[in-house]
């Protein structure tokens, strides 16, 4: 199943290192982010990447969404979520180089779980990026139903 505006969000369960500003070094303990539960009477905007630290992800992808989190949450947007294919560890260091703070939850799908429920996985293997990337795609998501989906058309070109 590939995911489609008016599907239900799949319940996935993400991992995250939550921001403090008490730890500006070192990691926290990771947390449980549950897309259902979580999801569950809110407004949340949640993007993929395939990777933390890539060049296109790291340039144009994560810094507009740091950039445009206030406008983001201004339209009733409760949480923002980046969810890439790396482990919440590479995650937390990615979102701590790029400043993002508590504007945007960086959750972890290292196991391609949220990639195989939603359809949106991409095999970058043939680069030495593994076989179970998220592709860049980017939805909202309101009280679990996706009522907006964009996915990048030519993912891995």
């Amino acid at each position: 199943m590939v995911l489609q505006v008016g599907n239900e969000f799949p319940e996935v369960i993400l991992k995250y290192i939550p921001y403090d500003s008490a730890q500006s070094e070192e990691c926290g303990l990771p947390q449980v982010l549950d897309t259902k539960k979580d999801f569950a009477g809110k407004k949340v905007v949640i993007f993929g990447l395939p990777g933390a630290f890539t060049p296109t992800c790291s340039a144009q992808h994560l810094p507009l969404y740091v950039a445009k989190a206030e406008a983001i949450k201004a339209k009733g947007v409760d949480r923002i979520v980046c969810v890439s294919s790396n482990d919440y560890f590479v995650l937390d260091a990615w979102g701590k180089q790029n400043k993002v703070k508590d504007k945007i939850t960086m959750a972890s799908d290292a196991n391609g779980e949220l990639g195989r429920a939603t359809g949106l996985s991409l095999d970058l293997s043939k680069m030495g990026m593994g076989s179970q990337r998220l592709t860049r795609f980017a939805a909202i998501v309101v009280d679990g139903k996706v009522t907006h989906l964009s996915v990048e058309p030519n993912p891995g070109e």
